[in-house]
């Protein structure tokens, strides 16, 4: 059976990795929509020239397609996710799902009313093949329990090509909701926990002041009973730097510790996905780009299958929760 897709909403190019992994396990694109004409239309095009374009949203959920990929506006993702729902799509969403807490407790309501899946793509885990393998060292007890796991996701701000919203807080749902997601999602995936706690929660801007709605630098530190972490998140990356941030991931266990230079190697090797492995007998960098990126073929088989392989859909709703927590609590705290 053929795996039919629609792409709703084109407003960051996330959406074409989750195309382009989508159609890499066979799955077919009946078309796309998208409102008006965001800056990443071009590329979409460009990337994808056969499919093709959907004139209204009603017609995209009345083409046939089982699943639909959302990148629209991040605060209007959650209708657009509900909406696909209804009809009797299940839904992989773009990082931040949803921008309120009210937003995703519709999207919970739904969920259970529907039967159909909601997941996010949280790219900084499902598109580096880095994560891959420091799951399976992690699986296979390489470094023993894991305790504390710090994430670092840099961006660059390219400020002259981003869209209005981008700079509107309402509608880009702050930097923790945004950025942060990844981080929390990794720390759930390698601690293993199924309920964490926001512990200390803060934002800011401190170089963009002509766009107040801003936020440049996050950061939220959150625990478990059984282990901690830490996220600092920004939009610094200096232009010299040859990618557009400088993502890492340490992940401590009991018995060693993996280091994940995900996207560059500053001074250091060439291309993406450095593993670096410290136990009680190894210490070595490793090539991780051949590893891998499995959810895509495990959604897709969940879709067909009603299975949950490729996240379960209660971690899926954690992770929103604490990041839309941990941005409530650092804009409370600034009051």
């Amino acid at each position: 059976m053929t795996l039919a897709f629609v792409a709703l909403g084109l407003d960051h190019r996330h959406i074409y990795g989750m195309t382009e992994n989508m159609l890499a396990t066979g799955a077919e694109c009946l078309g796309y929509w998208t409102d008006g004409a965001p800056e990443t239309l071009a590329g979409f095009i460009k990337r994808f020239p056969d499919i093709p374009r959907i004139e209204t949203l009603e017609e995209a959920f009345a083409g046939g397609a089982s699943l639909a990929l959302i990148s629209a506006v991040p605060a209007d993702r959650a209708a657009l996710a509900i909406a696909a729902m209804q009809r009797g799509m299940d839904v992989m969403t773009d990082k931040p799902g949803c921008t309120t807490l009210e937003q995703l407790d519709e999207i919970k309501t739904c969920v259970s009313e529907t039967g159909r899946i909601w997941s996010i793509n949280f790219s900084e885990r499902f598109e580096v093949p880095a994560v891959t393998r420091a799951t399976e060292l992690v699986q296979a007890g390489a470094i023993g329990k894991v305790v504390n796991t710090v994430g670092l996701g840099p961006h660059r701000l390219n400020c002259a090509t981003r869209p209005d919203w981008f700079f509107q807080r309402e509608r880009y749902g702050g930097i923790l909701t945004d950025i942060a997601s990844h981080q929390i999602d990794q720390f759930l995936h390698f601690t293993g926990v199924d309920t964490a706690e926001i512990t200390h929660a803060f934002t800011t801007n401190n170089a963009s002041p002509g766009d107040p709605g801003l936020q440049d630098f996050g950061e939220l530190s959150l625990r478990s009973g059984t282990a901690t972490g830490y996220i600092r998140v920004d939009w610094y990356t200096p232009d010299a730097l040859p990618t557009w941030g400088d993502g890492r991931l340490t992940i401590l266990g009991t018995e060693g510790y993996i280091e994940l230079r995900k996207y560059v190697d500053v001074g250091g090797a060439d291309g993406t996905d450095h593993l670096i492995l410290v136990t009680q007998d190894r210490c070595e960098r490793i090539d991780a780009s051949d590893a891998g990126l499995p959810y895509f073929e495990r959604f897709a088989q969940d879709v067909l299958n009603r299975t949950e392989t490729a996240m379960t859909q209660q971690h899926c709703f954690l992770v929103m929760e604490l990041a839309l927590k941990a941005q409530q609590l650092a804009e409370t705290e600034r009051l």
